[in-house]
């Protein structure tokens, strides 16, 4: 899909023909729609190919009449029925005409710009609309890593008391989207340490503090990600033995009631085998079954309070 956006009269507006000053958004385009794109503005295919390649790497390339910035952007993905995170490619291609962007799907960053929700934001200001992505990119993988932090705190509320792996696998799931963040903030990193050296780029007086600012930005989601996978990453390892010992202490709770059941149980026995009735305490009274229950019962109450004073209960 195409979409042709510009900025008229301060606002975002979506347009059908692609003029000087527009941006050009493709989600998961056709061969054909690459193919019309790349005979039109002289892009090569492989570059506008390269990010529906969900392993691509992040990188930087200046070429005669174009330049590719290609980075990794949060998004969040369904697996078992649950909203987990990961990353896909996001390419801005620079002309000097207009801008391009190409991803596999709609993502929260470039929905801000689509949307007009980003402030200060015009499609014919180039340079400044990719430190602007850039900016929004970094800040919307630390609200994801915010996400995530929290999702983390409600499993460890529900591991205190859990006997199932079902939390364990949350928590796995929760520490591969913190690799894949990690992975991508790292790799973005030398993207944006190469923008620097780049002079294409920086055209306006504030754009190489904006980009300043874009490297902190991202400086800190590393910081977040490998704080919040270092935290997780015990958390596993401590609540894989708590759910150990939970079941440890069902195990000893369930020894100690058949140990006192078994109780009655003998007598029972004892009582039911096929003997000389004469032979039988009790046998003889009218009481005698009352007295054989009442025996069972306080044997088996006294057993249960000597394991009770033991803590086995």
């Amino acid at each position: 899909m195409i979409r042709i956006f510009k900025t008229i009269d301060g606002k975002m507006h979506q347009v059908e023909e692609a003029v000087e000053g527009c941006w050009v958004a493709l989600t998961d385009p056709t061969a054909t729609e690459i193919f019309e794109i790349s005979n039109k503005y002289g892009i090569e295919v492989d570059d506008l190919r390269a990010p529906l390649d969900e392993e691509e790497r992040s990188r930087i390339e200046v070429e005669d009449t174009y330049t590719l910035i290609l980075v990794d952007t949060p998004i969040i993905e369904e697996r078992g029925d649950k909203d987990w995170f990961g990353t896909i490619p996001l390419s801005i291609i620079v002309t000097n005409e207009m801008i391009f962007t190409v991803c596999l799907e709609d993502t929260s960053v470039l929905g801000k710009f689509m949307d007009g929700r980003v402030r200060n934001f015009y499609t014919y200001m180039k340079t400044r609309f990719i430190l602007q992505i850039l900016y929004n990119n970094a800040s919307m993988f630390l609200h994801y890593l915010r996400i995530i932090d929290k999702k983390s705190e409600e499993v460890e509320e529900k591991l205190h008391a859990s006997t199932r792996n079902q939390e364990l696998i949350e928590l796995l799931e929760l520490e591969k989207s913190l690799v894949y963040f990690t992975t991508s903030l790292r790799s973005n990193e030398v993207v944006l340490e190469k923008l620097l050296k780049v002079e294409r780029i920086k055209q306006y007086p504030d754009d190489t503090d904006l980009l300043e600012d874009v490297i902190v930005e991202n400086k800190q989601a590393i910081e977040m990600a490998n704080i919040y996978s270092g935290i997780l990453s015990g958390m596993m390892d401590a609540f894989a033995s708590v759910i150990s010992n939970n079941l440890n202490i069902v195990m000893k709770f369930l020894a100690t009631v058949t140990i006192v059941m078994s109780i009655p149980t003998m007598i029972f026995s004892a009582y039911g085998m096929n003997v000389n009735t004469s032979g039988m305490p009790f046998a003889g009274s009218p009481y005698g079954f009352v007295i054989v229950i009442v025996l069972s019962l306080v044997l088996s109450l006294l057993v249960a309070l000597i394991f009770s004073k033991k803590n086995l209960f």
